[in-house]
């Protein structure tokens, strides 16, 4: 187990190193609209996701079987957080009439097969809770 947690520590710290690499060829307004973006989403973090997570937590999560309740959350942390990256892109902000190149791709359908996967992650996990003899 600790072999695994170093490998997937040192992946990451590679991770970092090659983003910061390829960062640091641009120009310095596009490092400092990155660094916004970055600083944004932790903002979108503390003030829309976490409060939605403790609403939907306190209020309807109860209300699961306990079987569920982990999943359920972890699928709204996802599918909230991958949204509120992704509505640059879904709304095509950004988008120019002369640039086919950008913002191309069919970002709103591959959004819903995100979420779908999320929706059948979410079923499989509590269908694997549910089985589990620690689980109620």
């Amino acid at each position: 187990m600790k072999a695994l947690r170093l490998l997937l520590g040192a992946t990451g710290v590679v991770l970092v190193v090659v983003g910061v690499v390829f960062l640091s060829g641009d120009r310095l307004g596009d490092l400092v609209g990155v660094g916004a973006w970055l600083a944004g989403g932790v903002v979108a973090h503390d003030a829309v996701i976490a409060p939605l997570v403790i609403v939907v937590g306190a209020l309807g999560v109860p209300r699961l079987p306990s079987a569920f309740r982990a999943p359920v959350v972890a699928g709204l942390v996802v599918l909230t957080t991958v949204t509120l990256m992704a509505v640059p892109v879904i709304g095509r902000f950004g988008a120019k009439a002369d640039d086919h190149g950008l913002l191309d791709r069919p970002y709103v359908a591959l959004w819903l097969v995100f979420a779908a996967l999320v929706v059948v992650a979410v079923v499989i996990a509590s269908w694997v809770r549910r089985r589990s003899p620690r689980i109620e």
